[in-house]
């Protein structure tokens, strides 16, 4: 192989597989001499790339971890693996994986062939996830496109659906993408109403980006500059999010410790504190939706007591009573009867003498 890029290239391919390489069995491979693959290790380490070497009879080269992340080389099997990996998580919004999985995503699709792009789409239709159930489903291809807009600083125009069935139609300066673990929603700037915004993506439909590049403007958040990252954003995010749903103050006893409760609840809930005697205590503030809350603090599995707010009480009462009829096994008709006639049964008349 005389195309020395080539070569290399084909070179750094066979030293990220898992294994250590004869020098003789490179040049084998490579159809040069040793060396000249000895040449080729020195222009790999002069490139960054930490290639170890260990002597003796059945000694050779292997790629070692380094300071920093090198570009990968994979083939096609691999490169599909990862998309519709990528494809998965992201397409759910899963607790952890976040906006740099997002761009992962979107570089890996930019430079698929469309035969491998092709056998992605064709597998991740082909599945059917197995999930929470208590997030939205958003198509992988409407989060790489956010993303790629939002690197690239350019404008982004697409349909809108809000939370009371509206539709309109947008065009945005894309800032950054922000996953709460349930949703994923867009920080952009809105240019037809001149005002910065959040969308949820999985209201977002046929996005494209324009072609029309912007300079970033500083996003409304005390001390965030033009360069302001992930963090600002969703500092940003969470303030749109408590003007749009007043907070409510939850206070909570759980009859375990405080370790086993915060490892069952989500992380943005706040900490627990354990009260001294084998249980804690939470009080903290949350906008997300009774239901929701309510569902989270039974699935911590242990006993707990809501002190606050009202209506957190008044929900849990009434979840309480719907799934101690569900667990009676009792025919459709008896329970419907019983709805109608109250917790208490029928009214019972005056006795008779």
């Amino acid at each position: 192989m005389s195309d020395t890029p080539a070569r290399l290239l084909k070179l750094l391919s066979l030293l990220q597989t898992p294994r250590e390489w004869p020098g003789g069995e490179l040049a084998e491979r490579l159809d040069v001499s040793p060396r000249t693959i000895r040449r080729d290790i020195d222009r790999l380490r002069d490139l960054g790339y930490p290639v170890e070497a260990s002597r003796g009879s059945v000694g050779g080269y292997r790629l070692v971890a380094g300071a920093a992340m090198p570009p990968l080389l994979l083939d096609d099997e691999e490169a599909v693996a990862i998309a519709v990996g990528l494809r998965a998580g992201a397409g759910h919004a899963i607790e952890g994986v976040d906006e740099a999985s997002v761009r992962a995503l979107a570089k890996l699709e930019q430079v698929l062939p469309a035969r491998l792009r092709h056998r992605v789409s064709v597998l991740q239709n082909a599945t059917v996830p197995l999930t929470r159930g208590d997030g939205a489903t958003i198509d992988p291809r409407t989060l790489t496109t956010l993303a790629s807009a939002a690197t690239g600083r350019e404008r982004l125009r697409f349909a809108y659906r809000s939370g009371d069935g509206t539709r309109t139609k947008r065009q945005v300066e894309p800032y950054r993408l922000v996953s709460t673990g349930q949703r994923w929603y867009l920080v952009a700037y809105d240019i037809d109403r001149a005002d910065w915004r959040t969308f949820r993506v999985d209201r977002v439909g046929e996005p494209y980006a324009t072609g029309a590049r912007f300079a970033p403007r500083p996003l409304p958040v005390e001390g965030a500059g033009s360069d302001a990252g992930s963090e600002d954003a969703a500092k940003f995010l969470a303030r749109s999010m408590r003007r749009m749903k007043p907070e409510l103050c939850v206070d909570v006893w759980f009859g375990a410790p405080a370790e086993f409760v915060a490892a069952r609840l989500p992380a943005h809930l706040g900490a627990p504190e354990p009260d001294g005697h084998g249980g804690c205590r939470l009080r903290t503030s949350y906008a997300d939706s009774l239901e929701w809350v309510a569902l989270r603090l039974a699935l911590v599995d242990c006993e707990f007591s809501v002190q606050g707010p009202p209506e957190l009480v008044e929900y849990l009462k009434g979840l309480g009573a719907r799934l101690t009829r569900a667990a009676r096994n009792r025919p459709p008709a008896d329970l419907e009867q019983e709805q109608e006639q109250g917790p208490e049964g029928p009214e019972q008349g005056p006795e008779q003498g």
